[in-house]
């Protein structure tokens, strides 16, 4: 047998990039009802990617499958002291795209802007010029451009990946504040 099938079964499933972009979309739906089938249709994705990423959320204990709802204070912690080592982010060459980290809403008002080519997703539908920022899964910035709040949390995760000292620590605050259970 295959060591990572054998790490697998041992250690539960490996987290992957888009099981982050998974479980912020839940956040974002709240209490909503949704299937595998609107989530993917929603975040570009198939209903098995996202059954998948489901899965594997409940088996790094990110998710409550009883109560089909991310677990927020786990969530929360993983994404100020985890993500960025588990999925860093890699930036690339100048292109067009939709704007992220510092760049984008909500870090945008609060930090001010340089000169500086800004993060970018890469997309053809992007309106800035920026320098390329790769996203934790390739269909964020079509879902992004969808959904404003789901966009918000996705810039503020990327500020923790790969934010300067100030960037990271207001995206961590602005978290903290969308993900701390009232």
């Amino acid at each position: 047998m295959h060591n990572s099938r054998i790490a697998n079964r041992i250690y539960g499933m490996n987290l992957k990039p888009q099981d982050i972009f998974i479980l912020l979309k839940l956040v974002v739906l709240d209490e909503r009802p949704w299937s595998f089938s609107s989530v993917a249709t929603e975040l570009a994705m198939s209903p098995s990617e996202v059954h998948g990423g489901i899965q594997r959320a409940a088996a790094a204990r990110l998710y409550d499958p009883h109560r089909k709802v991310p677990i927020l204070r786990s969530l929360l912690e993983f994404l100020i002291h985890g993500v960025k080592y588990a999925f860093p982010a890699k930036s690339g060459a100048p292109t067009r795209g939709v704007p992220t980290g510092y760049a984008a809403p909500p870090l945008n008002r609060l930090i001010a802007q340089s000169d500086d080519p800004p993060p970018v997703w890469p997309c053809p539908e992007g309106g800035v010029r920026g320098y390329e920022f790769t996203p934790l899964y390739r269909s964020v910035p079509q879902a992004a451009i969808i959904d404003d709040a789901l966009y918000q949390l996705l810039a503020l995760v990327d500020a923790v990946r790969d934010g300067k000292a100030r960037e990271r620590e207001l995206a961590v605050q602005e978290l903290t504040r969308r993900l701390t259970p009232q």
